[in-house]
């Protein structure tokens, strides 16, 4: 069922409560939402029956949240405030945490900045281009490449979009239910970049998970060696968008989560 809360600045964030058990607070990715993230590929149902609680937001502009057209309201650290803000709302104080792609840049705010709220923590989708853009051949990480993804959420025809990633989410974000407005504005939102320094303070466990095949973020092993207790898993022979779901994945956070 879903729940609201409101966040400082008055948007209402939608999420939901799957479950009984330790609680892990799920962030998902850009342009998708807590359904089509997290529960329809199987995650509510694998945390579950790992005797785990789900949390699982809707990140605003997506899903059932507000969906502001001002890019000021999509700041990631504004963004990760809106997960203490649910957090609260669902009478959690400390927490595991799992985020995919734009959720992990989330989560990594998170960790930085609020660590005392976590126990362990799960970026999944964000990986070596995060500290190096060369490091993947279509670094979403890159200014001019979000800019570039920007501009094609709010062209009238997208047949004239000829850079293959900026179709790619173009196409991704004109599925039935979405705000290209909204996303627009949420791709143009300030984001935190953290140095090796910043990330090395993060002593508690941190997962950092990729697809074998992610050209957009790169494989996770510099990210993960950042932190002060960072370990890997590579999901083989997927990328950005299929790895999602993968039982490698799937296991690897059972086993993490439960260790």
């Amino acid at each position: 069922m879903t729940q609201f809360a409101t966040a400082p600045d008055g948007v209402k964030i939608a999420f939901e409560i799957a479950g009984e058990g330790r609680p892990v607070v799920l962030v998902h990715g850009f342009a998708s939402d807590r359904v089509q993230n997290w529960r329809s590929p199987g995650w509510y149902q694998t945390l579950n029956d790992g005797a785990f609680k789900v949390i699982a937001l809707d990140c605003r502009g997506h899903g059932e949240s507000d969906k502001p057209h001002d890019p000021k309201y999509y700041g990631h650290q504004t963004m990760a405030n809106d997960v203490i803000t649910v957090m609260k709302a669902a009478g959690v104080s400390k927490s595991l945490l799992m985020g995919y792609s734009m959720g992990g840049y989330i989560s990594m705010a998170l960790a930085v900045k609020h660590s005392e709220l976590f126990e362990k923590i799960v970026i999944a989708g964000v990986g070596a281009s995060y500290l190096d853009l060369n490091a993947a051949e279509t670094a979403v990480a890159d200014p001019e490449r979000r800019s570039a993804i920007a501009d094609a959420l709010l062209v009238e025809d997208a047949s004239t979009i000829t850079n293959r990633t900026a179709r790619d989410f173009r196409a991704f974000a004109d599925q039935a239910g979405k705000d290209r407005i909204a996303l627009a504005a949420c791709m143009r939102g300030s984001r935190d970049v953290f140095s090796r320094e910043d990330l090395k303070k993060v002593t508690f466990p941190v997962l950092v998970v990729c697809g074998e095949k992610d050209v957009l973020t790169g494989p996770p092993d510099p990210l993960a060696a950042a932190f002060g207790n960072g370990r890997t898993v590579t999901v083989p022979n997927r990328d950005h968008m299929t790895a999602v779901g993968d039982k490698v994945y799937k296991q690897a956070v059972l086993e993490f989560f439960a260790g």
